[in-house]
């Protein structure tokens, strides 16, 4: 790898800045900026030269949920490390952070080193874990201190999946008393999943089994409703809460109202709640079933309070929780019966240039983009300022992106190992051209020069957010 690289002529873009400058990057940093003609950039010199006339240069995206090789419903996510982090590349993320997952009855250790072992040697870009609990009890609840030591900073519960990953109110209050006590972030599936199980066995009882009724079934109260009960719960913890996969306006107004109140308490929602519908999921012939995820998908009408809510900053990151599943011999597992199919979209490929049309089309602005994407999940999960932006001293993460180049998205073209597109054939203007990671080259003007265990891990911080 060349020691020294020079970006010149591009449009510098952060969360907070826009200026046309050159980039000099030196040993995988970012080394300076200047002003692109400017006496300073003209003094540089670099082994290699790239040239950004005309494109972006903004920060790698940072998709902070992700599920690569998530086991699911008797099956596993379609994407593995490898094939995950290679279309995270090509989409313009060069850091995701997965799930580690811990067993019920077993150690939380056990399952972060099952984790560990899954993606060590294998990423094109880099990583970090959650830790999901799955089993709160006087054991976890130390090795939540010791894995705040390692990095693993943020613990993910679930109000859903009763006798799979769900915990009792209880055990959520001890575990969000043990994060404020050590620093980390409690991220929360706000869904009260033993109201939708009762729901689910009585849509069945009737005979509705097609993908449409899991919408349905998972109502838009039961959404509202956990997430006001996981902020009070969090306020009797005086602990701060981050609410995962927000999907419905009357659970962003729960979170607006704590944080009119000053509490420290954020939400992501993701590009699928944006872009699709309960339209998708009422597809015909079992279609509907690519599109099956929670929280499910909601009636068009609370994409406008979604997006509001990314402009007023009631909503601070967007992630994708990308966790695929083919539809032919995984998606199908549940023709017949909607409870038994696997919960997921494939979308890590998709979020930045999703979100670039939503500039294009006047949702947010260029620097929101960035924000969201880029800068607020990387203080969000204690990866700031190594990640997330362009200054002196950051991780040389850096996108060359083409905003006036057009694209289809489609399953014929993507890199992510599943057998369709939850976008197919959605027009969008904007493209990643080049991307940087750590100054390696891993995405040539679209050809692919990475390889997998190119990617590290990435010790995190506490959140940087508070």
């Amino acid at each position: 790898m060349p020691n020294r690289t020079l970006i010149r002529g591009g449009l510098v873009i952060t969360a907070s800045d826009e200026l046309h400058a050159d980039v000099l990057i030196e040993d995988g940093r970012v080394a300076a900026l200047a002003a692109t003609g400017s006496a300073a950039a003209a003094a540089w010199t670099a082994d290699r030269t790239i040239d950004a006339d005309g494109k972006y240069v903004i920060p790698g995206g940072v998709d902070a949920h992700t599920h690569m090789e998530l086991p699911f419903g008797g099956t596993s996510a379609s994407d593995t490390f490898e094939t995950g982090t290679r279309a995270a590349a090509w989409g313009g993320t060069t850091t995701i952070v997965d799930f580690a997952v811990q067993s019920v009855g077993h150690a939380l250790r056990e399952g972060l080193d099952t984790w560990y072992a899954k993606a060590d040697g294998n990423c094109a870009v880099d990583y970090a874990f959650h830790m999901i609990l799955s089993d709160v009890n006087e054991g976890t609840l130390k090795e939540m201190d010791l894995l705040v030591e390692e990095g693993i900073t943020s613990f993910k519960l679930f109000m859903a999946y009763p006798g799979v990953f769900y915990s009792d109110d209880g055990r959520i209050l001890r575990a969000m008393q043990r994060s404020a006590h050590n620093g980390g972030l409690i991220m929360m599936h706000a869904e009260n999943g033993i109201a939708i199980d009762v729901l689910v066995e009585q849509a069945l009882a009737r005979g509705e089994t097609d993908p449409r009724h899991h919408g349905e079934v998972r109502r838009v109260l039961l959404e509202a409703e956990a997430t006001h009960r996981a902020i009070q719960l969090a306020r009797v913890a005086d602990a701060p809460l981050y609410v995962v996969h927000v999907s419905a306006e009357e659970a962003l107004a729960e979170l607006a109202a704590a944080r009119d109140k000053g509490l420290p308490v954020f939400g992501e929602t993701c590009p699928q709640y944006l872009f699709l519908s309960t339209d998708n999921l009422a597809e015909p012939d079992f279609q509907g079933a690519k599109y099956v995820c929670s929280t499910p998908l909601r009636p068009r009408e609370h994409q406008a309070a979604l997006w509001r809510g990314l402009r007023t900053n009631d909503l601070q990151v967007v992630s994708t929780d990308h966790c695929p599943f083919c539809f032919r011999g995984q998606k199908e597992l549940g023709r017949g019966d909607f409870s038994k199919i696997p919960n997921g979209l494939p979308g890590v490929e998709n979020r930045m240039d999703l979100l670039h049309q939503a500039v294009v089309d006047g949702h947010i602005s260029r620097r929101r983009w960035i924000e969201i994407a880029c800068a607020s999940p990387a203080r969000m999960f204690g990866l700031y300022p190594k990640k997330g932006t362009i200054a002196p001293g950051a991780d040389a993460d850096i996108v060359l992106y083409d905003p006036h180049a057009e694209q289809v998205i489609s399953a014929e073209t993507h890199h992510m190992n599943v057998d369709y597109s939850a976008y197919e054939g959605k027009r969008i203007t904007g493209r990643v051209d080049t991307v940087l990671s750590r100054g390696e080259v891993v995405i040539d003007r679209r050809e692919y020069k990475g390889r997998a265990g190119h990617g590290a891990f990435v010790h995190r911080s506490t959140c940087q957010y508070l």
